[in-house]
Order: C-alpha cells, then sequence, then structure tokens
C-alpha cells in the first residue's frame, strides 16, 4: 500500500475501501494555495468582522510562533465502527506519538508526527527524534527524514489506506496569509458561546487546499470559535467532502500554564467513504508539551505532480 508525505508531495490522506482509491492532499509551496478573499457583513454581531478577522489572524501568526517552538506529545485513539448504529462490533487502535510544527521558508507551518507506541506495544525507543532532527536546523535532509517518519507513522492509522489531515492544526492552515485571501468569512448572528463568537469559513478560489490525487477538488468548510477581544482561537472544525469521500476534523484549543501558551488539547475526527456504514473515528489528546527551538534555513522543493489513481 503507498504511503503519503505531507510535506513532499501534499497528499495527506488515502482512504480505499472497497478496493476505491480515495486519497486526500494538501497542495503547499505555493501550488494549491492560490485562494480568494471575501468576507460578509457582521450583522449584529458587536465587534466588526474585519476588526474581529485581524484579531484572530494576528493571533493565529503568535499561536503558531509559540506552539512551533514545542512538541507535544498525542494519545491517539481510532475506531473502525461498522453499522448505522456501530452496534455491530469495532477495530480499535491506540497510538502514542510526538507531534510540532515546524517553519518550512516559502511553505508555512508543517505538521510533523512520530509515532513510537501501537497498542502498547513499543515501535523505537522513546526520544525526541524530530526535535533532535530539526534542533541543528531544517536542512533539506532533515526534512526528507522527517517525511520518511510521518509515512512511517501512517502505516498504523486504522482504516485502508494513509491520510495525514489527522492533525490538530489543519483548519489554522486555512488562516494563514497564503491562504485565507481565498476564504469567505462569516460571523454567524447569534449570542457568543462560552467558547467565543463563531465564524464560518469556507473555500472559494480553485484549486482548493484539500484535493484528491486524481485532480478533483475537494472544498472544505467549518467554524472558528473567536474571543472577540483578543482574537484566541478556543475551537475548530473542519468539513472536506466530494462524492466518493468525507472528513471532518475538530479540534479544542485551552490554555496550558506550565507553558504559558494556548495549545491544542483535543482532537476528534471522522473519515467515511459515501454509500459505506463503516468509518474510522478517532479521539486524541495532547500533553507533555516541551519548549525547543527550531531554525530554518531551506526551501522546500514544490511538490512533484500526482499521478491519477
Amino acid at each position: 500500500m503507498p504511503n503519503s508525505s505531507l510535506p513532499r508531495t501534499g497528499r495527506i490522506a488515502r482512504l480505499r475501501p472497497g478496493g476505491q482509491s480515495v486519497a486526500l492532499c494538501l497542495g503547499l509551496g505555493g501550488v494549491c494555495l492560490a485562494l480568494t478573499l471575501s468576507a460578509v457583513p457582521l450583522g449584529a454581531q458587536s465587534t466588526p468582522l474585519d476588526v474581529l478577522l485581524s484579531r484572530m489572524f494576528a493571533y493565529v501568526e503568535r499561536f503558531q510562533r509559540e506552539f512551533g517552538s514545542m512538541v507535544a506529545e498525542e494519545r491517539y485513539d481510532q475506531a473502525i465502527r461498522q453499522g448505522a448504529t456501530f452496534s455491530r462490533g469495532e477495530t480499535r487502535r491506540v497510538l502514542r506519538s510526538d507531534f510540532l510544527l515546524v517553519n518550512v521558508p516559502g511553505q508555512g507551518w508543517l505538521p510533523f508526527r512520530d509515532v513510537f507506541e501501537a497498542d502498547g506495544r513499543q515501535l523505537r525507543d522513546r526520544q525526541d527524534r524530530l526535535t533532535t532532527l530539526f534542533l541543528s536546523g531544517t536542512t533539506s535532509g532533515a526534512l526528507e527524514q522527517a517525511r520518511r517518519i510521518m509515512d512511517e507513522g501512517a502505516r498504523y492509522n486504522l482504516g485502508n489506506g494513509t491520510r495525514n489531515i489527522n492533525v490538530p492544526t489543519l483548519a489554522l492552515m486555512y488562516l494563514g496569509p497564503d491562504t485565507r485571501s481565498g476564504v469567505k468569512f462569516t460571523a454567524v448572528k447569534s449570542d457568543s458561546t462560552a467558547d467565543g463568537q463563531i465564524i464560518e469559513f469556507s473555500e472559494l478560489r480553485r484549486p482548493t487546499l484539500i484535493g484528491t490525487t486524481g485532480g478533483r477538488d475537494l472544498p472544505s468548510n467549518g467554524r472558528i470559535w473567536v474571543d472577540e477581544m483578543t482574537g484566541t482561537i478556543t475551537r475548530t472544525e473542519l468539513h472536506a467532502s466530494d462524492t466518493g469521500v468525507e472528513a471532518e476534523v475538530s479540534v479544542w484549543v485551552e490554555l496550558d500554564t506550565a507553558v504559558h501558551t494556548w495549545v491544542p488539547k483535543r482532537m476528534e475526527d471522522r473519515f467515511k467513504r459515501r454509500g459505506d456504514t463503516a468509518e474510522v473515528r478517532g479521539v486524541a489528546t495532547y500533553s507533555r508539551f516541551r519548549r525547543f527551538q527550531v531554525s530554518t534555513s531551506e526551501e522546500l522543493a514544490p511538490p512533484e505532480p500526482e499521478r491519477k489513481p
């Protein structure tokens, strides 16, 4: 089964239910990041939308810098559930990994995951391979090795094929300076919730940030919970789908007092082939945040073109 590599080829998910190959891919290096800005009036909301968005975008840049200097431990519980009511049993797996962001010039903040345990079985010595790899600088060799580590870990995901869009920072990639100009933002016309003011977003320009290896666009939409005064994001939801596959990723963000930074604490995801009663669901939690310092010095080559399945 072919693996995918998010930083190199841009492929971030592959689902092959029933022998049919469906892949979700993330365009990087400016290949699929050409989008268009559109925003609608805020209506009755007290804070004007443009002001709220400005605060949110500034927060995202701060968050990426702060979270990009840390590595977190991820516990990821996955299950394949059968039947509409999920009453016919399920297959489960528990993965433990290191997760971190790395700022790559020309491509933004890229997520990396290094699985070190599957269902209680140790896969390697428990050391910070990724952080050690990047401490001397983000060179082409380090990035290539990190891609191989990502591919290696993706093999342990449940379900047919491999996928890498199951990362807690996915929704934030639509808010970066190179992508948000192609996203439509709408403030929900309702009172703010305990998690903050809700902003809905949807992609407008094509090609989309996520797409299939066959060249089909996979438009995304979702919701973001934002603190009106600070722009702090406390929760995100992202939905991506086409006629063959649907995916959802929801993330809750909390202030970690140990590192004095807002960090993802819980992620829930769902992947399903349309018309199939089975789906893959996951719940990931994040802890043991540690700081380190990464320097970046080289740009990655553009992703190689994908072949149609």
